[in-house]
């Protein structure tokens, strides 16, 4: 392979056109990893004959013992198509264990194109299914590898025909999860649609449209399809792979058979008619073989059949005449005869080359963003059309994808990671990509062990020469680990020293840019500044040093530690707003609580913990109040691996950890007609803070006794729970656009709308919820047709499982559908409003539903009902005279909010505790994979365990 000098490298990275960012997904074990080996090895960075087995993107001791990818690393390669055009590919291997999907959510945000990577054995596995979801979700386009075929031919003995339906099978699997991801997106769209026409029309009319919009959408690029060249079919561990187009080139010489022509037609049900030299249809109907079958899989099953089964010398040396390969007699001798087939496969079907061709041909490139992406990314659940015109002007910048120095800035880190400095590269590397060592390299680096091992062996007869060799005790200094940002860039070019705006997630390019109309010097709330400081280009666990990166690379930025927390937007301009967060498709659940071995390290456990949370995007990090450090992760995969890190990299202490918990949820039942159980509801009965009734209703007042609340909890229809459960993204863009809302003035409140899906979402909940809290008891002073306008806030986190409901006629909160209050009745005329009070009754519930009074845990299909909330004259109207010398009565108590909060908080727990309290216990659920032949003996363990 050609290499690039240093001058065609720099030219070539701010080259968008020539740029590929792509990501290898797949489930764990379908041979991620082996993929990438190929392809470092086509670069020359790693020997052809380690690919597969060297795993040089799992960089981690863990990674290698455990044979699975934790840790998403990038690469840059250089590819050299057959026009002779160079492509720069930075190449990101991400995780396929179901406990590091966050790792790959991190990945695909920074790309722009998919490599799929299926086992042709285990089909379309549970985990296929989610990085699928992900690459759609974030609108980046796949190609499929079909790997592991080796399988089919040595483990499962199959036929070639047997084979080419197995492939097909696994084909059809992975269409059909595109098919029900494109026709969910369409038939969305199109409701959308639907719903901005005006009802009246149809109603007059009589004609009502029930069309879904799928006959009319494009899906002619949406599936995988071989004979357009989107499909590779591959064994990584043997090194071989290709697509249609590399047989249709050459059987198109052969027999005389329009290239074309074989391209359609190479995959199907379609064989050849020898005697009139045509391609006919139907070969399983006729019992002929396909051609697929016929030109493609036997030739493969005979190389096998030669080298492996049969271990045939002279067969196999006919089988490489044949195809012109030059096998070196040293692979011909090996005693694996797995070497000898590796050394042939790479050789007639190079995997390196078959997939980056394909990746060059049929993946975008950072100049080709679609404007959908763009909006996606910016508009952050909002309509694009009502965001400033300075930023909607941006979306210009991210579709040229210019590195021109009057283009804005704008660079996205989707993730903070830990890098040893001795794999930082101080300096600006003149190393070419993908540029193997040269000869007075590899020897002087062989007369260096040279004159160690001849140091050693003088050594060994001399005494003294042994003393001298032994290493002095020094002391060496801790080497912390440094933090870096993973990173692509947008728009401009970035530098080493640049300033850059670091826009946090609650960041309004209005707000902001209105304090620059005002040409006011302070910063805008939620953004600071930061310098960035070198820039790095990522070989795998090493970084590269370069002096400036270009729009359209993937890179690693030092200097954002004390900046960012984990992800984040840098922008040379306040107008661009932050980037939509990234989407996890696992919570953390599993829990263990830390402690150091020795009390004096608690200072450097707390510093590990926060560095463990920089560097992790899916691991939780609190302190209890009991003042235990607990660490929350995804499984207990994720919590080992967190663990070492813990105590090799960040915390370097020896740790203790606790037996994991998996968390409890806290919730009420109905109460029972006849207590057969005889349960006891007990719970403090203090009558100088609170009353309770016998129909559960709570009446608590403030520390100053200036307001009186009455409340009551009921529980909520499972259903209702479960509804709000699913909805929970749905419920944090609602509060998001309500918070928006309230920071920005009354006239531009109607700029600050959900996007139009968005809208249909929130629309779709509050009509499913409306259903499922019919299902409510009705009481007298209660009615469940009535609910749904009069919920204040979901908790908690404001998009949790909990329901607080205000039906205190005296209380003006809005609804949390609208801004407008949920009763029409104000209070009181002087002084204050009511709606002064609400956040501080809304913070009181928020607290309660985030720890309740049984084991402080979450709480969950919990509502609480605010039924009265009494406030005397003198607290809206009467203050304590500045200078008098007196302190009012409310101030000996603290300020109103406060005592509200924690009036609220108290008064909510004691409503729960006066219902029939019930713990609820989290379920794993998992997919079990069999055979046929042994799935009866599957079913019995399990019922077994049962």
């Amino acid at each position: 392979m050609r290499t690039l000098s240093a001058e065609e490298l720099v030219v070539l990275r701010r080259n968008a056109h020539r740029l590929r960012n792509i990501c290898i997904l797949a489930h764990v074990d379908h041979g991620k990893t082996s993929l990438a080996d190929s392809l470092v090895a086509s670069n020359g960075i790693i020997s052809q004959r380690m690919a597969g087995r060297l795993r040089y993107m799992d960089s981690r001791p863990d990674e290698q013992e455990r044979g699975i990818t934790m840790k998403s690393s990038a690469i840059a390669l250089h590819h050299t198509i057959d026009t002779g055009e160079n492509y720069l590919i930075n190449l990101i291997d991400s995780p396929g264990h179901v406990d590091f999907s966050g790792e790959v959510s991190t990945a695909v945000r920074i790309c722009d194109g998919a490599v799929v990577v299926v086992d042709v054995v285990e089909g379309c596995a549970p985990q296929t299914v989610q990085v699928l979801r992900q690459a759609w979700l974030e609108n980046i386009r796949p190609i499929l590898i079909i790997n592991k075929i080796d399988r089919l031919i040595l483990e499962k003995k199959m036929t070639p025909l047997e084979a080419y339906a197995r492939i097909r099978l696994v084909l059809e699997q992975i269409n059909a999860v595109m098919g029900s991801l494109f026709a969910t997106e369409t038939m969305l769209k199109h409701s959308l649609k639907r719903d901005l026409k005006p009802k009246a029309d149809e109603e007059e009319t009589g004609s009502y449209d029930w069309d879904a919009g799928l006959d009319d959408a494009d899906d002619s690029t949406l599936y995988f399809q071989p004979e357009a060249g989107n499909v590779i079919f591959a064994s990584a561990l043997d090194g071989w792979g290709f697509t249609i187009e590399h047989f249709a080139e050459i059987y198109s010489r052969k027999l005389g058979v329009s290239r074309s022509v074989l391209r359609k037609t190479l995959w199907g049900d379609f064989y050849l008619n020898v005697k009139e030299k045509k391609v006919m249809r139907g070969a399983l109907a006729k019992g002929k073989r396909p051609l697929f079958v016929q030109f493609v899989l036997e030739n493969i099953w005979q190389v096998y059949d030669a080298v492996i089964n049969k271990m045939d010398k002279d067969l196999t040396f006919k089988i490489t005449e044949a195809l012109g390969l030059k096998i070196h007699a040293r692979e011909t001798k090996q005693a694996d005869p797995k070497l000898h087939l590796f050394a042939i496969c790479s050789q007639w079907l190079p995997l390196g080359k078959a997939v980056l061709d394909v990746v060059c041909d049929k993946l975008p490139g950072p100049s080709s963003l679609s404007a959908e992406r763009v909006e996606s990314l910016i508009s952050n659940q909002l309509q694009f059309d009502t965001l400033p015109l300075e930023t909607q002007k941006l979306k210009d910048a991210f579709l040229a994808c210019s590195p021109d120095a009057s283009a804005a800035t704008i660079v996205f880190v989707s993730k903070m990671f830990a890098v040893d400095p001795s794999n930082i590269s101080r300096q600006v590397s003149p190393r070419v990509v993908g540029q193997a060592l040269t000869m007075e390299e590899i020897t002087a680096r062989r007369e260096q062990v040279r004159l160690i091992t001849a140091a050693k062996k003088d050594g060994e007869l001399d005494g003294e020469g042994v003393e001298e060799m032994k290493p002095k005790e020094v002391l060496k200094p801790v080497v912390e680990s440094i933090f870096v940002g993973f990173a692509r860039i947008f728009s401009g070019t970035l530098k080493g020293g640049d300033e850059l705006f670091v826009l946090g997630p609650k960041h309004k390019p209005e707000v902001a840019l209105e304090l620059a109309r005002q040409s006011s010097v302070e910063l805008p709330p939620h953004v600071t500044r930061a310098t960035v400081g070198a820039i790095y280009t990522m070989m795998g666990r090493e970084l590269e040093k370069v002096s400036e990166a270009a729009a359209g690379n993937v890179v690693a930025i030092a200097g954002l530690q004390d900046h960012l927390v984990r992800s984040g937007t840098l922008s040379s301009t306040v107008a661009c707003p932050a980037f939509t967060d990234l989407s996890f498709m696992t919570a953390p659940i599993v829990r263990v609580a830390v402690e150091p071995k020795r009390t004096s390290d608690m200072e450097q456990l707390a510093r590990g913990l926060k560095l463990l949370y920089q560097a992790d995007p899916c691991v939780e990090v609190y302190v209890q109040e009991t003042g235990e450090h607990v660490i929350v992760t995804a499984g207990e995969v994720h919590l080992q691996r967190c663990l070492n890190d813990l105590t090799n990299t960040f915390a370097k202490i020896e740790i203790t950890a606790s037996e994991p918990i998996v968390p409890f949820r806290e919730t009420v039942v109905v109460p029972p007609k006849l207590d057969t159980l005889n349960e006891a509801i007990v719970a403090d009965q203090d009558s100088s803070i609170a009353t309770r009734f016998k129909n559960g209703l709570i009446e608590i007042r403030t520390p100053d006794k200036q307001c009186l609340l009455k409340l009551r909890c009921i529980p909520l229809p499972a259903e209702a729970a479960s509804l709000l459960e699913r909805g929970t993204e749905t419920l944090k863009a609602l509060n998001r656009s309500r918070k928006r809302r309230t920071a920005v003035d009354a006239a531009d409140k109607g700029n600050e709308r959900l996007s139009l899906e968005w809208q249909k979402k929130v629309n779709e909940l509050r009509s499913d919820l409306e259903k499922a809290l019919l299902e409510m008891p009705e009481t007298n002073d209660l009615n469940p047709a009535d609910l749904i306008d009069r919920i204040t806030c979901f908790g908690p986190r404001y998009s949790g499982p909990n329901v607080l409901i205000n039906t205190a006629s005296n209380l003006r909160v809005p609804s949390v559908w609208s801004d407008e209050a949920a009763t029409s009745n104000s209070f009181p005329s002087s002084g204050k409003s009511s709606t002064d009070f609400s956040p501080s009754i809304i913070t009181g519930f928020q607290l309660t539903t985030l720890a309740g009074p049984l084991c402080e845990e979450p709480m969950m299909g919990v509502c609480f009902v605010l039924q009265e909330f009494t406030v005397t004259e003198t607290t809206v109207s009467e203050k304590a005279e500045p200078g008098d010398g007196t302190v009012s009565q409310s101030s000996a108590y603290g300020p109103l909010s406060g005592q509200l909060i924690s009036t609220m908080k108290e008064g909510c727990r004691r409503a729960f505790q006066a219902q029939p309290q019930r713990l609820m216990v989290a379920l794993y659920s998992s997919v079990i994979q069999t055979t046929s032949d042994v799935l009866e003996i599957h079913k019995h363990i399990l019922i077994s365990c049962m």
